[in-house]
């Protein structure tokens, strides 16, 4: 695969679009970056064309218009990327289910959904916990603030990820969930109430 591709461009671009006046929870970071750096992740760690191009849109059915933009995802880039970008998703209503009920929800489909899917979802996360530690540095425990769920919510749902991760995901020669595992191991420590 050519890192150029015409479908990864096309990718990219819907992202720009669906996401262009989306920032980052309570800051001035574009949400493009975190869908960047999710595609670059996926594509370090063995991804192929379709996973990165799903890595792009992982966010955009759940966050900018539900199934209607599945829907056009599937049109435009095919069953697996849609199929991908569905499985990263955790609702498609609006407005949002309960935090905590959607989270379980989600939880329990990583037990059972393609690995294709989960390399991506680890991707997600991993990006996710760095940023998060990295906002910890800069703000100390003002972070949480920023999130649905308390900061020990927010370490469950990290911890319960990685150690699905790390289970599926156990012959990954790349060692993604490992890394992911670790910097929610870093999180956890750094942030930690005395």
């Amino acid at each position: 695969m050519s890192i150029t591709s015409e479908r990864l461009a096309r990718g990219l671009a819907l992202a720009e679009r669906l996401h262009r006046e989306q920032m980052r929870k309570a800051s001035s970071t574009p949400y493009v970056s975190h869908l960047l750096a999710v595609a670059a992740l996926t594509l370090e760690y063995g991804g192929n064309e379709d996973q990165a191009i799903a890595a792009l849109l992982h966010d955009a059915a759940e966050d900018q218009g539900g199934v209607t933009t599945l829907e056009m995802i599937r049109a435009d880039f095919g069953d697996v990327v849609a199929n991908i970008v569905a499985g990263c998703s955790d609702t498609f209503e609006t407005p949002k289910p309960a935090w905590r009920a959607r989270k379980e929800n989600f939880l329990s489909d990583l037990e059972s959904i393609d690995l294709e899917v989960l390399l991506v979802v680890a991707a997600d996360k991993l990006h996710n916990a760095t940023t998060m530690l990295e906002g910890y540095r800069a703000m100390g425990a003002e972070l949480w603030l920023r999130f649905a769920g308390s900061r020990d919510q927010q370490l469950w749902y990290l911890e319960s990820v990685a150690e699905i991760c790390v289970r599926r995901l156990e012959g990954d020669p790349l060692r993604l969930a490992d890394r992911l595992s670790r910097v929610v191991t870093q999180l956890e420590e750094k942030t930690r109430i005395s």
